[in-house]
């Protein structure tokens, strides 16, 4: 469950991309709070196993973003996550400023930051990795270079990235692909659009563009299961999004006013 959750309430929630593609619709979701339930669902079994918030603040010329997840208590028993995304974007042009993953899963705590510059055509990433053991020690305090070139985002910015993509121009099964940074690595994230599709949300069938999203460490190798995820047509908020665990899945449905 540990990678999906994260994957799932870490990645799929997430800050604005938008001018990083050209077909990419101008959109500006300042000033936003978003709440999400984390089910579990394995045959007859659909319980609660977490939930998660994400916050977009206007700063000026910056948009601040944060998302939190967390396990609920009975899942705490089995694996405890308490996790935070943090990022800035500039608002003109949709950049990632910073981002950082600060985790606290089972007995691990880490903390990743990546710091962004654009020089020319690149896109470069500071990264710092640090982690400590459940008795508060240093295990690990590194960091690393990571480039390239074209659209990037990160576990955090991909978020808006994905609802800000210009899917009523599309036609079914169309493709796009970006770069996506974490503080370990590059990837590779793709997404397939799939067409509309209802999802019932506090009584109300509420019209939503479909699309799968996947993870690759090379263009190739898959790094965590395929995803989809359900995005309101009108506001863009993500209403539903799921993922397939070794038993059973996780779906996230949106909880807020719609």
């Amino acid at each position: 469950m540990k990678q999906t959750l994260t994957r799932m309430v870490l990645a799929a929630f997430l800050a604005v991309a938008v001018a990083f593609s050209a077909a990419a619709v101008r959109a500006d979701f300042q000033n936003e709070h978003l709440t999400y339930k984390v089910m579990y669902k394995w045959g007859l079994v659909n319980k609660q196993a977490g939930t998660a918030t994400i916050t977009a603040r206007n700063n000026g010329g910056h948009l601040n973003a944060q998302l939190t997840g967390r396990s609920d208590p009975w899942a705490d028993k089995f694996y405890r996550v308490r996790d935070t995304l943090r990022g800035q974007i500039n608002r003109e042009n949709f950049r990632p400023v910073y981002y950082e993953k600060i985790a606290r899963e089972g007995s691990d705590h880490k903390h990743d930051r990546v710091d962004y510059s654009y020089p020319g055509a690149k896109v470069i990433g500071s990264c710092t990795r640090r982690a400590w053991d459940k008795n508060g020690k240093l295990t690990r305090n590194e960091k690393r270079t990571l480039d390239a070139y074209g659209t990037t985002v990160d576990m955090l910015s991909a978020f808006y990235y994905m609802r800000a993509l210009p899917y009523n121009t599309w036609q079914k099964n169309h493709v796009v692909s970006v770069n996506i940074y974490s503080g370990k690595r590059k990837e590779l994230l793709t997404i397939k659009y799939h067409g509309t599709q209802n999802v019932k949300v506090n009584g109300k069938n509420i019209p939503c563009y479909h699309i799968t999203f996947m993870f690759t460490s090379d263009g190739r190798t898959k790094t965590s299961d395929d995803m989809s995820a359900w995005i309101a047509t009108d506001s863009r908020i993500p209403l539903k999004l799921e993922g397939k665990l070794k038993v059973g899945k996780v779906q996230c449905f949106y909880t807020g006013r719609i």
